[in-house]
């Protein structure tokens, strides 16, 4: 299906712009193990996010633990797989991150549509991550959790998106059923993003696909052959 080429193209962070199957993914695995010693696999943290509505691993960590049978403050869920993420000397899960566009990449976007980013991530973890691999990209606006009032699934984060282009085109690339609801919410163009290396990455493609993608990519750096 052909599209209007895009004004403004906006990113979500984790699994799109970034590799996360070993750090936030594998943080939420270790805070789990933390207050259980039970270790979950990556089958059921995607079981819960093919689902939908688990976009923050906090959350999804918090429940994990309680389906475990183990009752944790939600404060300490937090704090916990923050210091692993983290880590206490800056050397945590967070340096096991793969940034996924390749050099030039998002330069050569910048000339074709303005940048922008939807992430499920509050602010300073967007920020350690920008700052290490895109400190030099203007993604304007850049929108996180702290940001809106309804997270994803909700289209807020991309109604201040629009409310910033006024009546130009977006689309917005994510890679998570959160993701395509919100831009259905929002009437925005979807592209999703689902890896081969996903062990599940037919079941991915097709639900992306279920709802409303116009086009999957395998890897964000095919996003200038779709323009």
């Amino acid at each position: 299906m052909t599209k209007q080429a895009p004004d403004v193209i906006v990113f979500d962070m984790d699994g799109v712009l970034v590799e996360v199957t070993q750090s936030y993914r594998e943080a939420i695995r270790e805070t789990v193990k933390h207050f259980t010693g039970a270790d979950v696999s990556h089958d059921t943290i995607q079981d819960f996010k093919t689902a939908g509505g688990w976009n923050n691993d906090w959350q999804l960590s918090h429940r994990l633990i309680g389906d475990l049978g183990k009752d944790v403050p939600y404060s300490e869920v937090v704090d916990r797989f923050n210091l692993i993420f983290f880590g206490a000397d800056g050397n945590g899960l967070i340096r096991k991150e793969e940034w996924m566009p390749r050099d030039g990449l998002l330069e050569n976007l910048a000339k074709r549509a303005a940048l922008a980013i939807f992430t499920g991530r509050v602010k300073y973890e967007a920020d350690a991550t920008l700052g290490r691999y895109a400190s030099h990209i203007v993604f304007a606006p850049l929108v996180t959790d702290d940001d809106v009032l309804n997270p994803k699934p909700a289209p807020d984060g991309l109604r201040i998106i629009q409310q910033h282009y006024p009546g130009k085109h977006i689309w917005y690339l994510g890679d998570t059923v959160d993701d395509a609801r919100s831009a259905q919410s929002a009437g925005v163009p979807f592209i999703g993003v689902s890896t081969p290396h996903n062990p599940r990455h037919e079941e991915v493609t097709g639900s992306l696909r279920n709802l409303g993608a116009f086009a999957v990519l395998a890897d964000i750096n095919d996003l200038v052959t779709l323009l």
